[in-house]
């Protein structure tokens, strides 16, 4: 068995899996498990002439589009390893990324969840600034600091996949926020979560991600879901 899943979903992003992929290749850290889950690109044909010369070192899982949620559901089922690592297709690790969040995640057994500060890439005004100087994470991961922004916990993250299933996993009909909304019950259900100020990773921003389409994600913020959290804050 492995010790963490490498959980990468795939739509949109053929122009830069391959480097996604190269980056975990490269890690320090070796023992690790690979599932790319096609959620429905509608360049398929494309996608899997890059994925040929990796297909014999990931598991490789299509269904029809139901957005970064269920796609990244079926890649938690698929998995095998007690730690899952998300990893989206446009974003690069360093090298040091898996080895470092494990090994933290070991030296610390009461928590559930770590991530890291990042750098990001691409044609972006923002383009070589550190994620924590735009969006920082000052004290204890709460669920009150994470509903006020006082924590901003990043994708990549590297969790216990217990914490993640009893939580629930991602709720499918969300496709914005879906990683909000998984902290947030996570931390309802007990899990911890830390953070390392370490830039172990390089985080893509473009047009056309779903991160970058502010106007969804301020729609998503006002769900009846997003306001009954905010009404539960301690």
């Amino acid at each position: 068995m492995p010790q963490v899943s490498v959980i990468i979903p795939a739509y949109g992003v053929t122009r830069y899996i391959a480097e996604a992929l190269d980056s975990v290749f490269a890690q320090t850290f070796s023992d690790y498990e690979i599932v790319v889950i096609n959620d429905g690109c509608p360049d398929t044909e494309a996608l899997e002439r890059v994925l040929a010369p990796y297909r014999d070192r990931l598991t490789y899982l299509k269904q029809p589009n139901g957005g970064p949620s269920q796609a990244r559901n079926a890649g938690i089922v698929a998995s095998s390893a007690p730690f899952v690592a998300f990893l989206d297709g446009d974003d690069v690790w360093e090298p040091s990324y898996l080895e470092r969040q494990l090994s933290f995640l070991r030296e610390n057994p009461s928590i559930d969840a770590v991530y890291s500060d990042g750098v990001i890439i691409g044609d972006h005004p923002d383009a070589g600034r550190r994620l924590m100087d735009l969006s920082p994470s000052e004290g204890e991961v709460t669920f009150a600091r994470l509903v006020t922004q006082e924590c901003t916990v990043f994708l990549p993250l590297t969790a216990r996949r217990e914490a993640i299933v009893r939580a629930g996993m991602f709720t499918p009909q969300f496709r914005n926020v879906e990683d909000f909304d998984l902290w947030l019950r996570m931390l309802l259900s007990g899990a911890k979560f830390a953070y390392q100020r370490l830039p172990l990773f390089r985080y893509r921003r473009r047009k056309g991600s779903l991160s970058e389409d502010s106007v969804a994600m301020r729609r998503a913020e006002r769900t009846p879901s997003a306001v009954s959290w905010l009404s539960m804050v301690p």
